[in-house]
């Protein structure tokens, strides 16, 4: 359906999460720019970890247009595929001289006491991202660590403190970082999967479990 462009309907952006992604950012870029460890990792023992510094961190972030020059993409031999996207950070290990790729993830349990974690299923896209991004980043010719990090900020709707305030609300959010240790085998067989999907002549038909081929089957046969 890409090929042929076509769009499926489009849903609203989720903008708390992208506001949080935003500040996060900000609070470390705070530190990017002094070459410091944030307290929050500090707190945790990593004072190893700072902010990484590169020329071309900013156009890392922007998955949109990647292919320009300086945006965090590459070219796969095997199938002359352009492939890339966008980085929420990069963290530099000043004990390795490795960096860690770091992906920023918001959310709000329904569980009191939860633990976050990385084994419900849906989260497996999470991972297969994570996977890809360091795949791409370690052609770049950077030093880049097998494990990456998941900065979780779970918004917390248990806590006794006051939401509304007199002229505004303050929302607290439980932090929880992850390491997740990447699984690099499969990305280039699937790209070379994707390149011969491309080159097919019909388009491959739907499992029953694919949202978007159950919404192109309902609009067509109903």
């Amino acid at each position: 359906m890409q090929v042929r462009g076509i769009k499926f309907p489009s849903i609203p952006g989720y903008n708390i999460n992208e506001a949080t992604d935003v500040l996060l950012k900000k609070d470390f870029d705070l530190h990017r720019r002094s070459g410091t460890c944030h307290p929050f990792l500090r707190n945790l023992e990593m004072d190893f970890l700072v902010p990484y510094q590169h020329s071309n961190f900013e156009l890392w972030t922007q998955s949109l247009h990647f292919g320009a020059e300086g945006r965090f993409h590459t070219v796969h031999r095997g199938t002359n595929l352009k492939v890339g996207g966008g980085l929420d950070d990069v963290w530099f290990n000043t004990k390795t001289g490795e960096v860690h790729l770091v992906d920023y993830k918001s959310t709000s349990q329904k569980s009191a006491g939860k633990i976050i974690t990385l084994d419900d299923w849906w989260k497996a896209s999470y991972k297969r991202q994570m996977d890809f991004y360091i795949w791409v980043m370690k052609r770049q010719g950077i030093e880049t660590s097998n494990i990456g990090y998941f900065l979780y900020c779970d918004g917390d709707r248990f806590t006794d403190k006051p939401f509304l305030n007199d002229k505004n609300a303050t929302m607290e959010f439980k932090i929880s970082l992850i390491a997740y240790e990447s699984n690099l085998s499969w990305v280039e067989p699937t790209l070379r999967k994707i390149k011969a999907l491309l080159d097919a002549p019909n388009c491959p038909g739907h499992t029953k479990h694919c949202d978007h081929g159950a919404f192109l089957n309902a609009c067509l046969y109903s």
